[in-house]
């Protein structure tokens, strides 16, 4: 009798957290998201939006030096958007006379259709009808890109070599601290979680917040160049921008894709007559420095290592 009586007020317990726990996910699945910084606002007031295949791409054009014919396209990584590059944009502008920078689709102030097949493909294609857009197709552009920006970097110099009307002409490359070599790369934790699908993807998707979010990524950075929390206020509000953060795991299947297309895009940095510089943070635990270098010097891509006055 006395286990009947326990185990009564152990299922009424549970119903009454059920019914506590129901509304509280619900409330929780429905925060809006943040509000713009000032600073946020401004970037996007500041730019400008084209229509590719019927999706809405946010993007940035500032001209810059008078007199110059250089262009740099920049191309963001993952998860964040064209605005990782306000703090050097101003600086750029003093260098180029067009300083150009997208979001991706699915990122930041960009459409973030679902369901839809992200790809690496499809990104530099957008890549290639924004210059169209801006009348920049014939001329001669510079690349600046990061992280998952590289990926989209690669296919472009592919295209670019195989001589194809309509694509982009590549004048010099800048990679920075990005996947190049799909076995160097190291995921995050949730990043393996949600790039394998399955029905963990749409739960985790859902329950990501500005808590987990932020000390996933902190973690990624150098000691001395950490983010602040207002700078990761600002990620985070791009993300959930739009649903942003209902997305990422595919977007993340650009991992998957870069194992299946290894041979294309690290081939496409082999044999290039055009100049190609690397940047590499030594402290990025995602693709660790050690591994990628010693990968890079045995690889027909070659190395060539830089005097210290030089850097």
């Amino acid at each position: 009798m006395v286990r009947r009586d326990r185990l009564r007020r152990m299922r009424e317990w549970w119903v009454q957290v059920g019914l506590l726990a129901v509304p509280l996910l619900a409330a929780y699945l429905h925060i809006p998201p943040p509000q713009l910084s000032p600073a946020l606002h401004s970037w996007k007031s500041s730019g400008k939006f084209f229509t590719y295949k019927g999706l809405r791409i946010f993007y940035q054009d500032s001209v810059g030096v008078v007199g110059s014919p250089e262009i740099v396209v920049l191309l963001h990584g993952f998860p964040t958007s064209s605005y990782d590059w306000y703090k050097i944009w101003e600086g750029l502008t003093l260098r180029f006379h067009r300083v150009i920078a997208l979001d991706f689709l699915g990122f930041g102030f960009s459409d973030k259709p679902r369901p839809h097949h992200y790809s690496i493909f499809e990104q530099a294609s957008i890549v290639e009808a924004l210059l169209r857009h801006l009348g920049l197709q014939n001329r001669r552009i510079n690349l600046l890109s990061h992280d998952y920006g590289d990926i989209v970097a690669q296919e472009l110099l592919y295209r670019f070599k195989q001589n194809r009307s309509g694509r982009l002409t590549i004048k010099s490359l800048c990679l920075s601290n990005g996947g190049i070599f799909p076995e160097t790369h190291r995921p995050l934790l949730l990043q393996k979680l949600l790039k394998d699908g399955g029905v963990l993807s749409p739960i985790l998707t859902r329950l990501m917040n500005f808590f987990v979010f932020s000390r996933g990524l902190t973690p990624v950075f150098g000691p001395y160049t950490r983010p602040s929390e207002s700078e990761l206020w600002d990620m985070w509000a791009g993300i959930r921008n739009n649903d942003g953060n209902l997305v990422i795991d595919s977007l993340l299947q650009y991992i998957n894709q870069r194992k299946k297309f290894r041979r294309r895009w690290v081939g496409a940095l082999a044999s290039v007559t055009i100049p190609i510089h690397f940047i590499y943070g030594p402290l990025d635990p995602v693709n660790p420095y050690p591994e990628f270098l010693e990968l890079y010097s045995n690889s027909p891509i070659g190395y060539q290592p830089v005097n210290s006055d030089d850097t």
